[in-house]
């Protein structure tokens, strides 16, 4: 009897709840095609492995065509998503920034990341920008890099792939042997980015920045719960212990500018160290280890996947691939024997950088940012409501 009543104030209540519900609930009309897939996990498993595989447009194509539009809808880490693909949906979402839209990211990634720069909004986040591009994100500090990309490349073809290299690709175009680029070029694109950005050259260091930040990039995009088994958790300890190897490094790169051991132009670790913004401010420690592990990012997820997605064109196409070569080895034949590139041979390579900007025309290697709808919009005569993310795919094309 205990049990009897409470049981049955519910099943008189629920209904009535429910009816609330429908009746005060928006009635939207022609919400985009798509599907919610799975309660609270939405299609996250899919987006999150097309992502990891590094092709991140995989999953935004597969619904274009199956939905045969152009906007669909889907639901990704708990929230109802919106994705504009084509030139269209792009300029809309660029040239409705902040009054239709804003930026915004799943809470997975503001808590592993920080406060850094794409985080960052309005006056802070401008004065942040100046600050990298005007003294080492520029050109001449690009031309200065130049040399030890070549070297760290060169390095890179003796010791891991000129054996693999040599022997696939005569074979590749007969579909006789195949070339997993991505895991490859992972670990060069991160030696090279903690060389760039932090003159890291010890192998250990590496070897345990390598592991833990594969790792930490794991739990960016995923359900932001912090328990035993899940990937932020292990995200979350990961980025502890990136944070404390960064934290050690600033420190002693400090005691090394101070000793004038250490130049403070040599890397974007001792610029940030040495110099403030257009306010005068100084970014604390923990702004400059946030700011590191955000260029990490940039840097390494986005060029390993365009690296991959190079060589998968140049592969398919033989063509293309046997006039990049003739144009690459023009150059090296011009060069003494072990001279390194400088930057006035990047700008002969016209041919090369006309196929790298088609490929990352046909297919960006980032899933692109996603951005909050501040009011109800309209698109291409389909409704997303307050509150929904949208995403823009630029290139996503109909066959």
């Amino acid at each position: 009897m205990e049990l009897f009543i409470p049981a049955l104030a519910l099943i008189l209540i629920l209904p009535s709840l429910l009816l609330i519900k429908i009746r005060t609930k928006p009635a939207w009309q022609n919400l985009p095609p798509g599907r919610s897939g799975w309660p609270f996990l939405g299609e996250t498993m899919e987006f999150v492995r097309a992502n990891w595989e590094g092709c991140a447009d995989k999953f935004v194509r597969d619904r274009v065509q199956k939905y045969n539009s152009t906007v669909f809808r889907t639901s990704l880490m708990g929230e109802p998503v919106a994705v504009l693909c084509g030139a269209a949906g792009n300029k809309f979402m660029f040239s409705n920034e902040g009054t239709k839209v804003a930026r915004w990211w799943p809470d997975s990634f503001r808590r592993l990341i920080g406060r850094s720069l794409p985080l960052l909004t309005g006056v802070e986040a401008i004065a942040r920008r100046k600050l990298l591009m005007a003294g080492f994100l520029n050109v001449e500090s690009l031309k200065k890099c130049v040399p030890t990309m070549d070297e760290l490349t060169r390095r890179y073809l003796m010791t891991h792939w000129e054996g693999s290299l040599q022997s696939i690709f005569p074979l590749i175009n007969e579909g006789k042997e195949e070339l997993q680029v991505h895991p490859s070029v992972k670990p060069y694109m991160f030696e090279l980015a903690c060389r760039l950005f932090m003159s890291i050259t010890e192998p250990e260091l590496l070897s345990r920045l390598f592991d833990q930040f594969n790792i930490f990039l794991k739990g960016l995009v995923e359900f932001s719960l912090n328990i035993p088994g899940t990937r932020f958790y292990h995200a979350m300890r990961a980025a502890d212990t990136l944070r404390r190897e960064l934290r050690a490094l600033v420190k002693h790169r400090r005691v090394e500018l101070e000793r004038k051991v250490a130049s403070s132009e040599q890397d974007l670790l001792s610029y940030l160290l040495v110099n403030a913004d257009g306010d005068g401010n100084f970014m604390s420690e923990e702004e400059i280890i946030n700011h590191m592990l955000a260029v990490l990012i940039a840097e390494y997820d986005t060029l390993s996947s365009a690296i991959s997605l190079l060589m998968k064109y140049l592969g398919e196409l033989p063509r293309v691939y046997e006039q990049v070569l003739q144009e690459q080895m023009e150059i090296a034949r011009s060069k003494a024997p072990g001279e390194l590139l400088i930057w006035e041979d990047l700008q002969r390579m016209k041919y090369s950088w006309n196929v790298i900007s088609e490929v990352l025309r046909i297919a960006p290697p980032v899933a692109g940012t996603f951005r909050e709808a501040l009011v109800d919009i309209t698109f291409e005569g389909y409704t997303i409501p307050k509150g929904w993310k949208v995403q823009a795919k630029p290139i996503i094309m109909i066959d």
